[in-house]
């Protein structure tokens, strides 16, 4: 491994990430390395890893390779493997441009959760980037969240990851989310869940916070949103698939503002900015202490 290792540091709607270029898929990030790099006193600080690597390279993504060059291997805070980070796509389309291997205009990006397809709009500033997320799943049977002495019925919304939606009357009432909230029954999510809070701001505009699996409360949750999106179209009886008619939700949360819009056929698109705001290099051998 090389003494140094470059990195970037990207947000969308202030959920951060540590971009680490690896495009031959040469670096080995180890669950206590990602851990090191996360860490917001001791290390570069963020939300998550996002490693930058050619699918032909990734035995997760070779399959891939023909429809997206480029594989999103995507680690929670505290060094677990995840599915799929919508703005962590965002970001990761972001930094595609930013390093001359992507242009404005659409981009598809391999996922452990498929292929995800985002569309970079012209403003290279940071502006909107648009993530087609796929369908959203809603597995059948109750489930109830539980924050302290309060319990409150949850959606169950598949975004290629798992989560638990609840409308609440007051987004205080999720407590201080450092600690997953109890989610019940335990069968339901067999490998834990993200855990979205929700309150009423208008007319298909909500509002959340989210305690994010493997990372604790964050800014932001890009998949988060678009199952708020959905549990909320539902509640209020709106469907798509029904009406033949898109539906578009405002989604504020605490990094921010996402645009959500599912159409007839289930495709759920997000839309929202995302920057690189930073570039610099680890030393390999801090990493490798840590870890």
């Amino acid at each position: 491994m090389s003494t140094q290792i470059a990195f970037l540091k990207g947000h969308g709607t202030e959920n951060d990430f540590v971009i680490v270029p690896d495009h031959d898929g040469r670096i080995e990030l180890s669950p206590a390395a990602v851990a090191r790099l996360c860490d917001r006193r001791a290390g570069i600080g963020g939300d998550g890893v996002l490693r930058v690597v050619r699918s032909a390279a990734h035995p997760e993504a070779r399959a891939m390779a023909d429809e997206a060059e480029w594989f999103m291997d995507y680690r929670n805070g505290d060094g677990t493997v995840a599915e799929m980070c919508g703005n962590g796509v965002r970001v990761f389309a972001r930094y595609l441009q930013w390093a001359g291997l992507a242009e404005e205009g659409d981009v598809a990006v391999a996922t452990r959760a498929g292929i995800r397809h985002a569309h970079i709009a012209k403003d290279s500033s940071g502006g909107g980037i648009t993530v087609s997320m796929g369908k959203a799943l809603l597995p059948p049977g109750p489930v109830t969240v539980t924050v302290g002495e309060r319990s409150w019925p949850a959606h169950h919304v598949n975004m290629g990851n798992p989560h638990a939606v609840s409308f609440v009357e007051d987004l205080a009432h999720a407590g201080n989310l450092f600690t997953a909230p109890a989610v019940a029954p335990a069968g339901a999510y067999p490998d834990g869940t993200n855990v979205e809070f929700v309150v009423d701001r208008g007319p298909r505009h909500v509002a959340m916070r989210v305690h994010e699996r493997g990372s604790g409360e964050t800014r932001s949750c890009g998949t988060g949103a678009c199952a708020v999106m959905v549990a909320a179209a539902r509640r209020d009886g709106v469907d798509p698939a029904v009406t033949g008619v898109p539906v578009t939700y405002t989604v504020d949360l605490p990094g921010g503002r996402l645009e959500i819009t599912e159409s007839p056929d289930g495709t759920v698109e997000m839309t929202g900015p995302a920057v690189i705001v930073a570039e610099g290099v680890l030393d390999a051998a801090w990493l490798a202490a840590g870890a």
